[in-house]
């Protein structure tokens, strides 16, 4: 029979790989989560939780959900502070009070999930080197495990960047020499380790950084991603690597997007661990790179994915110019320009002047919701409406609009397309 495990970050990459991992060995599962409808769809025979790491800091938010729990899991992670997530609550805080809270209720096995680049310079591995630290310091049957670079038939983060470089037209750009080096592991295997732990004494009380065969470059990778994914072969550019750090740092203040400072330093401090060590300390055989991709052929879907990821911030840019655009034309150009649309609602000079300042102040709102990435499907929905209505309106009011030479309504059509395709790419969970 199997047991009670409570997995956290289990909307995650990793973690939704591992609660279906730990389903198929027989295992109820408990997951917490910020969004328990969406994780309820996708695992209708799990118990799913609210619960949000950056708040659920103390032993009291935890103990009622580990009731009946035999071992933990804690996958959650980000790799820095954006969208009102906290890096030193999630890594730090709130897995010290879970920990605290299943030392007092008698739970021994705990299973940490961190990063074999826990000695960098960076918060992201300060944080989770704090909750390693403590949870190693007590008498309980913890396992810590610090995987190399992990890839499957999905991606997120580092890895779906690596992906969208790898599908880059003409040339592959690397950061500076792309030689910076991995020890990749497939999920799956991930997930073989991280059963076992959670199974068997054997494991108990041990650091491992589960990791594959081979340590590998950067160029390694992005050629092997680009053959996975049926592209044919281009030659690779070396991208200053100061470039790339101002770059990364354009991503931190973006908000999105895996290239930032934090990863960009995770990067150089480097990713490869010992192979022969792991397999070991473990018995486990994970695959090679190359085999794991080929054991699971790309399909369509992986290749819009690539595109898509490339594509996404240029998309998230042009909406910005857009409504900030339209919000200062509507600022400062002059009222006679709007006067003669306006005045068909029956609005008075000045009141058409009012009207076409305020459209104004809030296009550049929207603007602004969109730079900082404030509830996507809010901010989609207004923008669908304001199209929409604009639309709609300026149709009633002079239909001629829609011979104009330069199409100012018929421009709206692919815009409200634009804003659908939004909607979708900044859903990332």
């Amino acid at each position: 029979m199997g047991a009670r495990i409570l997995v956290t970050g289990a909307n995650g990459f990793i973690g939704a790989s591992l609660v279906a991992r730990l389903l198929k060995d027989g295992h109820e599962i408990t997951a917490v989560v910020r969004r328990p409808e969406s994780m309820q769809q996708r695992f209708p025979d799990i118990t799913v939780v609210q619960g949000d790491m950056n708040l659920d800091t103390g032993e009291e938010a935890w103990a009622p959900r580990l009731a009946g729990v035999d071992a933990v899991i804690n996958c959650a992670g980000v790799l820095q502070d954006r969208h009102g997530q906290s890096l030193w609550a999630i890594h730090r805080d709130s897995p010290i009070a879970l920990f605290k809270a299943c030392k007092r209720l008698g739970i021994r096995r705990v299973v940490q999930i961190s990063a074999v680049s826990i000695g960098a310079d960076t918060d992201y591995a300060r944080s989770k080197l704090a909750a390693d630290d403590y949870l190693t310091a007590t008498e309980m049957d913890w396992v810590v495990l610090r995987p190399s670079l992990v890839y499957g038939s999905g991606s997120y983060g580092g890895t779906s960047l690596m992906r969208a470089l790898a599908v880059c037209p003409f040339l592959v750009p690397l950061i500076g020499k792309g030689d910076q080096v991995f020890t990749p592991i497939h999920v799956d295997d991930l997930c073989d380790c991280v059963a076992a732990a959670v199974a068997e004494p054997g494991y108990a009380r041990q650091v491992l950084e589960p990791c594959g065969p081979e340590t590998m470059t950067m160029r390694d990778i992005l050629g092997h991603m680009r053959q996975w994914l049926g592209f044919a072969p281009v030659p690779f550019f070396s991208v200053p690597r100061r470039l790339v750090g101002l770059l990364a740092k354009v991503g931190d203040r973006i908000g999105t997007g895996a290239l930032t400072t934090t990863s960009l330093k995770q990067l150089d401090f480097g990713n490869a661990a010992d192979p022969q060590a792991y397999q070991e300390a473990t018995g486990l055989q994970p695959r090679r790179f190359a085999d794991a991709l080929s054991a699971s052929p790309a399909q369509v879907q992986d290749r819009w994915h690539a595109r898509f990821t490339l594509l996404r911030p240029l998309v998230w840019l042009s909406l910005i110019v857009l409504w900030a655009c339209s919000g200062l034309l509507g600022l400062m150009a002059p009222v006679s320009d709007f006067a003669p649309l306006l005045n068909g609602l029956g609005l008075t000079e000045a009141g058409a002047a009012w009207a076409a300042r305020g459209f104004g102040i809030f296009d550049l709102i929207l603007a602004a919701a969109i730079l900082l990435h404030f509830r996507p499907k809010l901010t989609g929905l207004v923008q669908l409406v304001l199209v929409g209505g604009y639309t709609i309106g300026l149709t009633s009011l002079s239909p001629d609009l829609w011979a104009e030479p330069l199409g100012p309504l018929l421009k709206n059509i692919p815009i409200l397309a634009l804003v659908l395709v939004w909607m979708v790419l900044e859903d990332e969970r």
